[in-house]
């Protein structure tokens, strides 16, 4: 399986670029598909969301699997508030960690 690693900061001024990367990365992939971390993202927009939407129908497009890895909570959060949370890549987002309430 391909990887990517989204960097840091990924914002609207950033997107052109990593659409490119995403298409490379996707067009390299085969049969084997891709994954792409995003553990290193700290400062990040809706372009976020939108690249992991744009991943997920060109993997659709190819025929092949696309997993994305360590989404940060925030992001999580950004794709429920804006209901998309559901079309991004399945097991993608993790389920959120709730604390235990205690008597």
């Amino acid at each position: 399986m391909a990887a990517l690693q989204l960097p840091a900061t990924t914002s609207l001024e950033e997107a052109p670029a990593l659409l490119r990367e995403i298409d490379a990365a996707l067009d390299g992939a085969g049969n084997g598909g891709l994954t792409i971390d995003a553990s290193a993202l700290s400062h990040f927009d809706t372009s976020a969301i939108a690249l992991l939407l744009h991943a997920q129908r060109g993997a659709n497009a190819r025929g092949i699997a696309l997993q994305v890895q360590a989404v940060p909570a925030k992001l999580r959060e950004l794709a429920g508030l804006y209901g998309v949370g559901e079309l991004l890549p399945q097991g993608s987002l993790p389920a959120p960690t709730t604390a235990s309430a205690t008597a």
